[in-house]
């Protein structure tokens, strides 16, 4: 499922591009919605809601990362032909796949922005481990990541509606490593991190060159895992120009 958020000014003639945005393990569309006010007007959001939250939250929980590619490249909506993708963390690995989808289908995105995640071909440097973990074990290493409101976490009716999705997602992130041939995308490619991520190497960042034959470009910022949350108009800055299709700050072979 595909949320499509416009800004209110824009008709729906004068859209230019769209931006697929891929949430993190255990992330809600709603956690995005925000993202729509740092967009230029002729730009369309499209947010990615995966199964067993939201209005989604009866779908039966996702197993592997088809559950999750699968319904979003079924729900986008007409005129995307000009796309960019965008995926945090986990929705990198997603974003990844359904950008290679799209190449295969002869409908390349025009450009895959990937934010604090391991390239896809490594295998995960930061295993949490679902299954082995209590509820309140799981919280502890969510809390650790950031990016889900503490408040959530320690209400024990809101806990346990989201608890079970966590667990889905970091069991699909835990295991995921592609194994195709590679390149597998003809797009370019731009890597986003935090300078103080615990959960991705800097180095595994960068080895997003080695999966396409585009351009590929990286760049870190202050912070750690969810690093945009205390610049996101820094993090736009460079969101952008990519979707403007200015030149990336730093290419790399």
């Amino acid at each position: 499922m595909v949320w499509t958020l416009d800004a209110a000014d824009a008709d729906a003639a004068d859209v230019r591009t769209s931006l697929l945005v891929l949430p993190h393990a255990g992330g809600n569309a709603h956690a995005y919605t925000e993202w729509r006010t740092f967009l230029p007007s002729d730009v369309r959001l499209l947010i990615g809601q995966y199964p067993g939250r939201g209005a989604r939250f009866s779908d039966p929980l996702p197993t592997d990362v088809d559950d999750l590619v699968g319904p979003i490249l079924a729900s986008l909506p007409a005129g995307t032909d000009d796309l960019v993708v965008l995926g945090h963390s986990m929705g990198s690995l997603v974003a990844f796949e359904v950008a290679r989808a799209l190449t295969l289908a002869g409908r390349a995105p025009r450009a895959l922005i990937a934010s604090a995640c391991r390239a896809p071909f490594i295998a995960n440097p930061s295993t949490v481990h679902p299954e082995r973990l209590t509820d309140d074990e799981l919280v502890t290493a969510i809390k650790a990541r950031g990016g889900t409101d503490d408040g959530i976490l320690d209400e024990p009716e809101l806990r346990e509606i989201i608890i079970p999705s966590i667990r889905a997602d970091f069991a699909i992130d835990d295991v995921y490593r592609y194994t195709g041939p590679s390149p597998a995308l003809s797009c370019p490619v731009t890597a986003i991190g935090g300078t103080e991520d615990p959960v991705v190497p800097l180095d595994a960042l960068t080895r997003w060159a080695d999966i396409t034959t585009g351009a590929a470009a990286f760049e870190y910022l202050p912070g750690g895992h969810f690093y945009f949350q205390q610049q996101l108009e820094r993090f736009f800055g460079l969101v952008n120009s990519v979707v403007s299709g200015a030149p990336t700050p730093h290419e790399f072979a």
